[in-house]
C-alpha cells in the first residue's frame, strides 16, 4: 500500500531525496505513487488528476531524476524536457517546482512567457537550459527564429491540456511534434476527459499508462465546502467580517468579472483592508508582482476572476471565498482546488445570492454532492451588516462545522 512508502524509499537521486525533505515531501499523493515509477520506466502516460493531487511534483521527480542520469553524457546542454501549458502563472509556477526540487542539481530550468522582455530570456537559452516550460506564443516565436531549439528533446509534457483546449490551442500542441524528434516521451495531464481530450491525447501517446486520480468525486477531500444565503448587495459586509475575523489567513476570493475584481478591492479599501486583484487586464509585470506579494504573505487577500484561477498556485492559502458563484460548474473545482493542496486541509466558503441558486443546483450535480449550508440566524445577519470592531464576532469555522456535522447526522438517518 502506497502509504507505507516514502520517498526515501524510492530509486530516485540523492540530490533530489535531498530536496524533498527540506521540503518536507515525506510520502506520495496518490498520483504521485502511480505516475513516478511509469515515467522512470520511460512509458508514455496519460493522467486525470484535478488540482490540488499534486501533480506537478508527479512529473517534476521522475523528469528530473532521468535528465540527472543522462546529464553526464551531454557535452552541450540542450533542452532535453518540454513542459508547455497554457497560462503565464502556470509556466512560472511549475518551472518553480522544477527549481525546488532540482535545487541541489545542475539542471537548468527555464520558465519562458510572454508579457516580459525576452532579452534576458534569451541570453539563459544561449547558455544552455535542460528543462523549458512555456506557453505556446513565445516559445514558437523564438523557434520560429532559430532560438530555440527542440531537437533533442527526450520528454514533452503538456500540462492542463483540457485548459488548452478551451484556450484554443489545439493546433499549437499539434504543431509541436514537427519541432520534436520523432521518439520521444509524452506525459500528459488533464483534469477533466471527454471525447475531445481523449482523441487529442491518443493521437499524441504511444501505449501509454493511463492514470485516473478520484474520478467520481472531483473535488479534494481535505478541502471542508459550506455556502450562505447573502443577497448580492450584502457580500461584502460579510467578506469584510471573514477577513477581520482571520486576520492571519491567507485569503482567496473569487468573484465573476474583472469589474467585480475592482469593485470589491474599492469597498475593501473603504474598510481598511489591502487587498490585490488579478484578472485578464493587468500586465504581465504587474500579475508577477501581485503573485509575489500575495506568496510572500505581504497582503494576505487576493481577489481574483476565473481566467487567473488555474495559474494561482500559493502554497497556505488558508479559504477560497465564491464570493460570486461560477458559471461553468467545473471552475468551482479548480476555485476550491487552490486551498487544500497536497495533504494541507483547507476550507471553500461560497456566497450565494437568490439569483445564483441554480447555478449552486449545477455545481452540486457536477460534484455529486450537496455544500452544506452555513446557517446564519437574523441577529448574527443584522449584526455582520453592521459590523463594527466593538460587535461580538461568531466564529466562522464554528458555523461550517456545525453544519458539517448536520449534513453527517442527516446522512445517518437515512441510513
Amino acid at each position: 500500500m502506497y502509504h507505507y512508502m516514502k520517498f526515501e524509499q524510492y530509486n530516485i537521486s540523492p540530490l533530489i531525496k535531498q530536496s524533498l525533505d527540506e521540503l518536507g515531501f515525506r510520502k506520495p499523493t496518490d498520483i504521485q505513487y502511480k505516475a513516478i515509477p511509469s515515467i522512470l520506466k520511460g512509458d508514455d502516460v496519460l493522467a486525470i488528476a484535478q488540482t490540488g493531487t499534486g501533480k506537478t511534483a508527479a512529473f517534476a521527480i521522475p523528469v528530473l531524476h532521468v535528465l540527472l542520469r543522462r546529464d553526464r553524457f551531454n557535452v552541450r546542454k540542450q533542452v532535453k524536457c518540454l513542459v508547455m501549458v497554457p497560462t503565464r502563472e502556470l509556466a512560472l509556477q511549475i518551472a518553480g517546482v522544477f527549481k525546488e526540487i532540482g535545487r541541489h542539481t545542475p539542471l537548468q530550468i527555464l520558465g519562458l512567457v510572454g508579457g516580459v522582455a525576452e532579452e534576458p530570456q534569451i541570453k539563459k537559452l544561449e547558455k544552455g537550459i535542460d528543462i523549458l516550460v512555456a506557453t505556446p506564443g513565445r516559445m514558437f516565436d523564438l523557434c520560429s527564429r532559430g532560438i530555440i531549439d527542440l531537437s533533442r528533446v527526450d520528454i514533452l509534457i503538456l500540462d492542463e491540456a483540457d485548459h488548452m483546449l478551451d484556450l484554443g490551442f489545439i493546433k499549437d500542441i499539434r504543431d509541436i511534434q514537427s519541432y520534436l524528434p520523432a521518439r520521444h516521451q509524452t506525459l500528459f495531464f488533464s483534469a477533466t476527459i471527454d471525447e475531445k481530450i481523449k482523441a487529442l491525447a491518443y493521437s499524441l501517446v504511444r501505449d501509454a499508462i493511463r492514470i485516473q486520480i478520484s474520478p467520481k468525486d472531483p473535488v479534494a477531500k481535505n478541502v471542508q465546502h459550506s455556502v450562505a444565503y447573502i443577497p448580492m448587495d450584502d457580500k461584502r459586509f460579510f467578506l469584510e467580517r471573514l477577513i477581520k475575523e482571520y486576520p492571519e489567513s491567507k485569503i482567496l476570493v473569487f468573484v465573476r468579472t474583472k469589474v467585480r475584481a475592482e469593485r470589491v478591492f474599492a469597498a475593501m479599501a473603504r474598510v481598511g483592508i489591502e487587498t490585490l486583484t488579478m484578472h485578464g487586464d493587468k500586465e504581465q509585470t504587474d500579475r508577477l508582482k501581485v503573485m509575489r506579494r500575495f506568496r510572500d504573505g505581504e497582503v494576505k487577500i487576493l481577489i481574483a476572476t476565473d481566467v487567473s484561477a488555474r495559474g494561482i498556485d500559493i502554497p497556505g492559502v488558508d479559504y477560497v471565498v465564491n464570493y460570486d458563484l461560477p458559471d461553468v460548474p467545473e471552475n468551482y473545482v479548480h476555485r476550491v482546488g487552490r486551498t487544500g493542496r497536497g495533504t494541507a486541509r483547507g476550507i471553500a466558503v461560497s456566497f450565494c445570492a437568490p439569483e445564483e441558486k441554480p447555478l449552486l443546483t449545477a455545481i452540486e450535480e457536477f460534484i455529486s454532492k450537496p455544500v452544506a449550508v452555513m446557517n446564519i440566524d437574523k441577529e448574527d445577519y443584522v449584526s455582520t451588516i453592521t459590523f463594527t470592531e466593538d460587535i461580538p464576532n461568531t466564529n466562522w469555522q464554528l458555523l461550517i462545522d456545525e453544519d458539517e456535522r448536520e449534513e453527517k447526522t442527516k446522512k445517518r438517518k437515512k441510513k
